[in-house]
């Protein structure tokens, strides 16, 4: 007798990214509610279970949902306002200015949306996310179905949403409480970076951190001249000022780390420090390329991300693992660094790893949440396929992914969206733009 289950998904070819790497040619998944409950060979999966949904795809990849490692979802608003200009006038010329005269719950909660939309539609099911009035992004998140990981940005200064830093403190430690528990969402702190916070703040992020038990994750060596700054500012290096104060642990994630020497990558190593890795909005701010093959000899977990909208300028992250594997190929000098499969759970595993989520989500195992997405190989570009890993990587689009379910629930079928009306937030992003676009005189 056939055990009923939730959803089907049968007939593609399955990518476990598990520890062995494992695919499953001809294969199925059984989903029951929120996870994942058989994984096989079509045949076997089909007559031990019968599902009350069941979804064929012949002909396609099933994979992980891909994990964003980092990203600040609310600027799909401001996506190409400030293009082709160093980081520090970016930001303190535009990006600063655009959010203190635009930043409200309206623009963070559309904005969101819009981005939740574009990450569904390009195979993201997870994302982790700091930006202002988080409160609103977690709504849209959880109103899109999506899984994230989110902290309400810290600086010294008043951002649009707190006047103070201890106000900052105040309202992650309200969305630490109201979260705590949600199968969707999930809270980390902040704090933007160590040009933007006092010494003061970041122990007080820490101690909030090790409070709950949670990630604190930050800016982090983004290029030349922030190292340089920094090392001016504390006089000393700035991993050696981080371990001084308590920072590095196995809960410290970093974000871009362009700057780090072999002397800054040995501590993250010996501390279990986590590196988010964002190549192209790197390359598009020339802030540098991030010794990524060499923490990953060092055993650091690097995961993948887009960051933000107003330096990328897009959440798709097939295109990010494209430009990973080809600039650290082209940076070194040496076709074999970075290979496809290492690409792929960047994306994957070893972003979950990453945000502390790996019990959880990353592979596509017995007793893991059902995070994953449907890759559509029925494509003039994507013919003929010898190595399912190097067509993901290389050859695909976001816009190739066909269906996508995360924790059991099937948020895009046939690249229909599900839980997100996106021509409402298509149109609510451009009402905002164009007050942006006044603001600023643009």
């Amino acid at each position: 007798m056939a055990e009923t289950v939730d959803i089907l998904v049968a007939g593609g070819t399955v990518l476990t990214v598990n520890d062995k790497d494992s695919k499953l040619e001809g294969g199925a998944i059984a989903v029951d509610k929120d996870t994942i409950v058989a994984l096989g060979r079509k045949e076997d999966i089909l007559s031990a279970y019968r599902g009350r949904v069941t979804i064929d795809v012949p002909g396609s990849i099933i994979m992980p949902g891909l994990v964003n490692a980092h990203t600040h979802a609310a600027m799909t608003c401001f996506r190409g306002i400030a293009d082709d200009m160093e980081l520090m006038e970016w930001l303190n010329d535009y990006i600063f200015p655009a959010e203190a005269r635009n930043a409200d719950p309206e623009l963070a909660y559309w904005g969101s949306m819009l981005a939740c939309a574009e990450m569904i539609k390009s195979g993201t099911t997870t994302f982790s996310d700091m930006y202002i009035f988080e409160e609103e992004a977690a709504k849209a998140a959880k109103q899109a179905g999506m899984r994230c990981l989110l902290g309400e940005v810290l600086f010294d200064f008043p951002s649009p949403s707190f006047k103070t830093p201890a106000e900052g403190l105040a309202c992650t430690e309200k969305l630490i409480r109201k979260w705590a528990g949600d199968p969707l969402i999930n809270i980390m702190v902040e704090p933007h970076s160590l040009y933007t916070c006092s010494p003061e703040l970041l122990i007080a992020s820490k101690a909030l951190a090790d409070r709950y038990h949670i990630p604190l994750a930050t800016h982090f060596l983004e290029n030349k001249a922030e190292a340089k700054q920094l090392r001016e500012k504390f006089g000393k290096r700035a991993t050696a000022f981080l371990q001084e104060i308590g920072l590095l642990d196995e809960r410290f994630i970093a974000f871009h780390c362009v700057a780090m020497d072999e002397e800054d990558i040995g501590l993250f190593a010996d501390r279990g420090c986590k590196v988010v890795h964002n190549p192209e909005s790197n390359m598009k701010l020339a802030s540098g390329v991030a010794s990524i093959s060499a923490m990953m000899k060092r055993g650091i977990v690097v995961g993948l991300g887009t960051d933000g909208c107003a330096s990328n300028n897009n959440l798709d992250m097939f295109q990010e693992m494209d430009t990973a594997a080809k600039l650290e190929k082209s940076a070194r000098l040496d076709p074999t660094v970075m290979p496809a499969r290492t690409v792929i759970r960047m994306a994957t595993c070893d972003g979950a790893r990453a945000l502390g989520l790996d019990s959880l989500i990353g592979t596509l195992e017995v007793g893991k949440k059902a995070d994953l997405c449907i890759v559509d190989m029925n494509k003039p570009h994507l013919t003929p396929m010898y190595d399912e890993y190097s067509h993901l990587v290389y050859a695909v689009n976001g816009s190739d992914v066909d269906t996508v379910l995360i924790n059991g629930r099937v948020v895009m079928q046939n690249r229909k969206l599900l839980t997100i009306d996106e021509g409402e937030a298509m149109r609510r992003v451009r009402e905002i733009a164009d007050r942006v676009r006044l603001s600023l005189s643009i």
